[in-house]
């Protein structure tokens, strides 16, 4: 656990027990500090209260004298409302902040890389860490992608924190500087928690808004929203930031701006409150300087060639950071990262681990040894000719057309609780499919879809579509025959979640291997 001896004697809140505020408030307990912890959740009040949380009901609680309130990143900071307990916090000019800024205020010393996007941030955060750890680089892996960064190991100023930054953990940053950020791509999504296109956008760039001269912006170039970002990145300067805790701000003249088009919109951030004297509410009174500084900007491409960036052109990884085009890796030799949106995630790792000082053959050895993440175009095992691949997390259609956009010869089982719009959109990927095998609720509207085009079977159950899946694909004339479990579904109608329904086909499918073997 991260010691927080800045924090000794301090009084802090922590709003959101679940999983990283339980750490956080064990942390900052650990620390030394006055911890006021509370959820809304009873049953989750009780669960920490069990783990030696003391509670507090923040509800009820006057805000002055925190100096800070430590939140949850599942909790609304702004949109569709702010929590009672964050707005009143504001409103006092506390700061609102979440884990990963309590690591950052650690001081250990270590390096921050940060990983954001609304796809590929997971497969690339264990991309990273898997590449530093086979280069015996001290490394720590965390955040959205389920380990709370407090937990994580104290790293010195030799080691790496590998972290994984959602939007919403982006909104709960102030100081953090990430010296190595990544912006993957940005798509629509959770626009009801950030208002709109622009406040989304907005969440996604604060992973930039710190850095410095001899830091890195690594962002995909292949949507417009991260083309304008990238273009505005490399032209502006960035501002420097004093140290939280006192937690000051700079001047509206030097905030962070993102662009919409060809239109600037501010970086809003509700915390940003000027106070009488033209410095940020809730700390110092000590105005950053915008000191002129740029983080370099390296743009990735799975579309085009970048000058001076790294892209991906034929299956092929090439390096043009210092303008020599040099092909470094055969991406489509790489079983376990799969199509253009794993070549993404491989060129955005590529870009990172350069950028720590990895040469190119340790980066592509590490490529080449990753095992890929559960559930994720997991590759289970290969049967004979037939490779058996566990999707699970594909739980709408968007997520599935990335898996079946990658093979061919597919032997398809799908459904569970369908999502708006069902299997449609995947209908330019029905000609790659030789047998659906369909499960769940969704199963009969899912065959109404397939209709005559695609051949399929209401198979029910996960364990019946896998057994008849494996033997029709071993009777396929394909070279490489596919079993998929891409769902598009949610899977609560027979599974918890998505882990255990993934968990139970890697079952099956090893039942099968055992089998075989007799």
């Amino acid at each position: 656990m991260i010691a927080l001896p800045a924090l000794r004697d301090r009084k802090i809140a922590v709003l959101g027990l679940a999983r990283s505020g339980l750490v956080a408030a064990q942390a900052l307990r650990a620390s030394g500090a006055q911890v006021l912890a509370w959820d809304d959740d009873a049953a989750t009040c009780l669960a920490a209260a069990e783990k030696g949380v003391a509670l507090t009901d923040l509800n009820a609680a006057d805000p002055a004298g925190w100096a800070a309130l430590v939140m949850s990143p599942g909790i609304p900071l702004t949109h569709p409302a702010p929590h009672p307990v964050a707005a009143r916090a504001l409103a006092a000019g506390v700061p609102v902040i979440g884990d990963i800024e309590l690591l950052w205020q650690a001081g250990t010393g270590a390096r921050f890389l940060g990983i954001t996007g609304t796809n590929g941030k997971s497969t690339t955060t264990s991309l990273i860490g898997h590449i530093l750890t086979q280069a015996r680089h001290p490394v720590a892996i965390g955040g959205n992608l389920g380990t709370p960064v407090l937990s994580l190991p104290q790293l010195g100023a030799d080691g790496t924190y590998v972290i994984e930054m959602s939007s919403y953990q982006l909104d709960l940053i102030a100081e953090t500087r990430f010296a190595v950020a990544i912006l993957l791509n940005v798509t629509p999504d959770h626009l009801e928690r950030h208002g709109d296109m622009a406040g989304y956008v907005a969440a996604k760039t604060r992973i930039f808004r710190n850095q410095t001269a001899g830091d890195t912006a690594i962002i995909g170039v292949d949507d417009d929203w991260c083309r304008a970002v990238a273009d505005e990145l490399a032209q502006r300067p960035q501002p420097t930031q004093p140290s939280w805790p006192g937690l000051s701000r700079p001047s509206t003249s030097s905030r962070d701006t993102v662009l919409e088009g060809q239109r600037q919109l501010p970086d809003v951030d509700p915390r940003d409150k000027p106070g009488d004297d033209g410095n940020w509410v809730g700390g110092e009174t000590t105005a950053a300087a915008n000191v002129g500084a740029t983080s370099r900007v390296i743009r990735i491409s799975i579309e085009r060639a970048v000058p001076g960036g790294i892209y991906v052109l034929d299956g092929q990884l090439i390096d043009d950071t210092d303008g020599h085009a040099r092909p470094v890796a055969d991406l489509g030799a790489i079983a376990r990262l799969p199509g253009a949106h794993n070549w993404q995630n491989a060129a955005a790792a590529y870009a990172a681990c350069r950028a720590c000082g990895l040469d190119a053959a340790t980066i592509v050895a590490g490529l080449v040894s990753f095992a890929g993440l559960a559930h994720r175009q997991e590759l289970v095992a290969t049967l004979g000719k037939v490779r058996f691949v566990n999707d699970s997390k594909a739980t709408n259609a968007d997520a599935a057309a990335k898996a079946l956009g990658c093979y061919d010869a597919i032997h398809w089982i799908a459904g569970g609780v369908a999502k708006a719009g069902g299997i449609e959109p995947l209908r330019p990927f029905f000609p790659r499919i030789r047998h659906a095998y369909l499960i769940g609720t969704a199963a009969k509207q899912f065959q109404e879809t397939l209709g005559s085009t695609v051949k399929s079977s209401l198979s029910g159950d996960l364990p019946t579509a896998v057994r008849a899946a494996a033997n029709a694909a071993s009777a396929d004339p394909a070279e490489a025959p596919v079993v998929l479990l891409s769902p598009a579904c949610a899977s609560f109608d027979q599974y918890r979640n998505f882990e255990i329904r993934g968990d139970a086909f890697r079952q099956i499918v090893r039942d099968l291997v055992a089998e075989a073997a007799r």
